[in-house]
Parts: structure tokens; C-alpha cells; sequence
């Protein structure tokens, strides 16, 4: 919007600098630079480096380039605190140095997809971001070991460090990261697949504070490293696994021993856990923790096993035979009662493709401590023992927020309907596939679906 002389001397009348100063505080980037095209006047105020603070450049990403974070931390200088960058694809190093050199205040930097940088990235932040708290460089594929060096030397106050993806880190990295920055509380290591048991007892050793770990898809862990992560890191909140197929139910009995305030466990893909193992964990009994530092990093709220359990993702977890075709899952009923009795606090399970599960286990879990207001999300799909009963046990789940039925062939549209008349709120996720085609007319080759003919 803007005004004549007249209406913006009247608004700069009434309102001192102060407050305009204070209102503009509040004000996204985009509605700041408008502002500040309206008058010299507000120009001054909106552009004030106190007004820039922090700054999430994310809905500019295609159009960001090196020079605009040049001008924006020449601006904001020693008052910017947070910063995003996520997906700014067109930001080098060299906009980054300028960044870190005039920015030496800054605590929180994502630089999520911004795959042109580098190791110099990070040795410019090591030399002049000695305040950095939380770093996110996934999907920056060029770091190696040599950002991880720097960063030990130069930010010793780092929490937070996301390198998913970098996949050539190693465990020499995550060694001489860890011991500059032995007070990390979260780090995520995701598609790091260089990783193995050696880095994790890096981890172990230097890291006690540690309290949420990501290593999905790290193929190379085994129950060593595992272990070591669980004497060493007991303030372990959150635990994603999936995909560390090697693991056994000796690492639950060990996070069970180990990690009592555990509140979140992602083991999805791990073929080699059983009953015998989630039975170990789910009795164990543990204190109600306090919050965690920092929200897992693949959910959007915090949701984990004993009495502190609140989300749990056993999804996909098959044995095969010489073919690899899934074949024998070993998840069954008796995982569903040993939770349905000791986690209290389950908000949300995944049970996807865990093909043993029956009727009985969600009869359970309906009857279960979590179920009258605590249970949000559980997801079936592929659960082809489900049937419309199970539903029926469900509805006693005041709070259950969304349900995934995907390929439950048993499942039915009455049972749905009949579930929504108790639960009026909740999505439903499933898919009936449609009625094969009749017979072509007057021809004697018959028509069948796409599904016919695989089958």
C-alpha cells in the first residue's frame, strides 16, 4: 500500500519510531520489503537490522542467489541470530564467507539442499561463527570429513548437526567432530553410508549428551556400534534405525538397559527384530522424562518404549527367503499386547506390512492404557490378516487421529462408514480397487484389469 505525504506524516506523527520499529518486528521478509518501499521514513525503520533477526529465505529458493545473502548479512550484521537457506540452490561458498564474516552472532543456519557448497563453507563458519548452536547441511553433498575437522575447531558450542546424505563422511569425521564438540545433543546421520560400528563408539565415547540419533539407511551398523551408542548416550530420547537391517534384538534388550527416558523408535526395515526383543523393551520401567531439547528429525511433533514410549515404527519388518520375496514376518500379536499393557504413552505405532498382525493384537491395543486418549496414529497398510473387526476395536480410541488401511483386502467400506459414526474426525487412508471390467460384447476375448492379468 501507498500513502500520500500527508497520510504517512500523520502515521509518523501518531506513531513514534519506536513502535512502527516494533511492529515491523513482526513482519515476514516479503511484507518488510514492501513496507520498506513506501517512504525514506520506512525504508530506515523496516530495513533496521534488529527488524532481521531471523530469516527463512525457503519460498525464494528458485530465485536466491549468492549476491542477495551478501547484501542481506551486510545488513543485519551482528543481529542475526537464525537463518535459513534451505534449497537455495544458487549460493556458493563465496556468498557464505561474506555471511560468516559479517554475521559472527548467528546460532541457527540451515543449509539444507544447497548443493554447491563446500568444504569452505565450513571453515569460514569455523572461523568466525564461534556462537553456532544448530547446523543442518543435508543433502550438501560435497562435505567430506575435512567440514567436520573445522567445525570441532571452530564452533565448540555446536548442539545440532544434520549431514544426512553426506555421504562421504566417514568414521575419521565423526571422530574429530566429536571430540571439538562433545556437548552435541542431536545429530543425524541419515544416507551416511560410509558409517560404520567404529564412528558410532566415537559417538558413544564423547557424546552424553546425546539425545536424539538418526542413522537410517546407515547399512553398514551393526549391534556393536549400536550398543556402544547405548552405554555411553542414556539421555537417548529418540532413535531412528530403518533400514540397519543388521541389528538384532540384543540392541532393544540394550536400550532397554541402557536408555530408560526413550520416547521414540524407528527400526522400520530391520528384519532381524522379534517379539522376543520388543517384549524386553516394552517392560521396561522408567520415570516420565522431561521434554526433549529438540524434536525428532523426521517428525513434525514429538511423539517413543516402556512407560515413556510414545512413537514406534516396527513397519516393514520381513525375513526372506533365498528370493527376497517377503515371506515370514516375525512381528505378531504378542508385540501388540506387551505394548498395549506397558506403553501408556503410545501416540503413534506403524505396523505396515507386518503381515502376522491379526484382530487379536489390535483387540488388544483397543483395550490398551494408550488407547482411551493418548493413541493419535496407526498405520495397517499392508496387514492383510486386518479385517473390519479390528476397526470395531478401535473405536474406543477417543484420540486416534488418522488411520492407514492401505491394502487391507479385508477391510470394508461398511466398516469404515461404521468406524466414522465414533470417531467422525479421523481420516482414513485406503484404496478398493475397482470392479473388474465385464466381458467385451460380441467379441469371445475377454477383458480383464491390469491386476487380473499379473496375477
Amino acid at each position: 500500500m501507498m500513502f500520500s505525504n500527508n497520510d504517512e506524516a500523520a502515521i509518523n506523527k501518531k506513531l513514534p519510531k519506536e513502535l512502527l520499529l516494533r511492529i515491523f518486528s513482526f513482519l515476514d521478509v516479503v511484507t518488510l520489503c514492501r513496507c520498506a518501499q513506501v517512504s525514506r521514513a520506512w525504508n530506515v525503520l523496516a530495513l533496521d537490522g534488529s527488524n532481521w533477526q531471523r530469516i527463512d529465505l525457503f519460498d525464494f529458493q528458485r530465485d536466491i542467489e549468492g549476491r542477495v545473502v551478501e547484501n542481506i548479512s551486510k545488513r543485519c550484521g551482528g543481529f542475526l541470530r537464525k537463518l535459513s537457506l534451505r534449497g537455495c540452490l544458487g549460493v556458493g561458498d563465496n556468498a557464505l564467507r561474506t555471511f560468516a564474516q559479517n554475521c559472527r552472532n548467528i546460532e541457527v543456519l540451515n543449509l539444507n539442499g544447497c548443493t554447491k557448497i563446500t568444504d569452505a563453507t565450513c571453515t569460514s563458519l569455523s572461523k568466525f561463527c564461534s556462537k553456532l548452536r544448530h547446523l543442518d547441511l543435508a543433502s550438501c553433498t560435497s562435505i567430506t570429513n575435512l567440514s567436520l575437522k573445522a567445525l570441532s575447531e571452530g564452533c565448540p558450542l555446536l548442539e545440532q548437526l544434520i549431514i544426512s546424505w553426506c555421504d562421504q563422511v566417514t568414521k575419521d569425521g565423526i571422530q574429530a567432530l566429536v571430540r571439538g564438540c562433545g556437548g552435541l545433543r542431536a545429530l543425524s546421520l541419515k544416507g551416511c553410508t560410509q558409517l560404520e560400528d567404529e564412528a558410532l563408539k566415537f559417538i558413544g565415547a564423547h557424546c552424553p549428551e546425546l539425545v536424539t540419533l538418526n542413522l537410517q539407511t546407515c547399512l553398514q551398523i551393526t549391534d556393536d556400534g549400536l550398543i556402544t551408542i547405548c552405554r555411553g548416550c542414556h539421555k537417548l530420547q529418540s532413535l531412528c534405525a530403518s533400514g540397519c537391517s543388521n541389528i538384532t534384538d540384543a540392541i532393544l534388550n540394550a536400550l532397554g538397559q541402557n536408555c530408560p527416558r526413550l520416547r521414540i523408535l524407528e527400526v522400520a526395515r530391520c528384519s532381524q527384530l522379534t517379539d522376543v526383543g520388543f517384549t524386553t523393551l516394552a517392560r521396561v520401567r522408567a520415570l516420565p522424562p522431561s521434554p526433549p531439547a529438540f524434536p525428532p528429525f523426521s517428525l513434525g511433533k514429538s511423539h517413543g518404549l516402556g512407560k515413556t514410549l510414545q512413537f514406534c515404527s516396527l513397519s516393514l519388518c520381513p525375513s526372506t527367503n533365498w528370493k527376497g520375496f517377503f515371506l515370514l514376518f516375525q512381528i505378531t500379536d504378542s508385540t501388540l499386547i506387551q505394548l498395549s499393557i506397558h506403553c501408556p504413552r503410545l501416540q503413534v505405532l506403524s505396523l505396515s506390512h507386518c503381515e502376522l498382525i491379526t484382530d487379536d493384537g489390535i483387540r488388544h491395543l483397543g483395550n490398551g492404557a494408550c488407547a482411551h486418549d493418548r493413541l493419535e496414529v496407526i498405520e495397517l497398510d499392508n496387514c492383510p490378516l486386518i479385517t473390519d473387526a479390528s476397526l470395531e476395536h478401535l473405536k474406543s480410541c477417543h484420540s486416534l487421529e488418522r488411520i492407514e488401511l492401505y491394502d487391507c483386502q479385508q477391510i470394508t467400506r461398511a466398516g469404515i462408514k461404521r468406524l466414522r459414526t465414533h470417531l467422525p474426525n479421523i481420516k482414513v487412508h485406503a484404496y478398493f480397487a475397482p470392479v473388474t471390467p465385464p466381458p467385451s460384447v460380441g467379441g469371445s476375448r475377454q477383458r480383464f484389469c491390469r491386476c487380473c492379468i499379473i496375477l
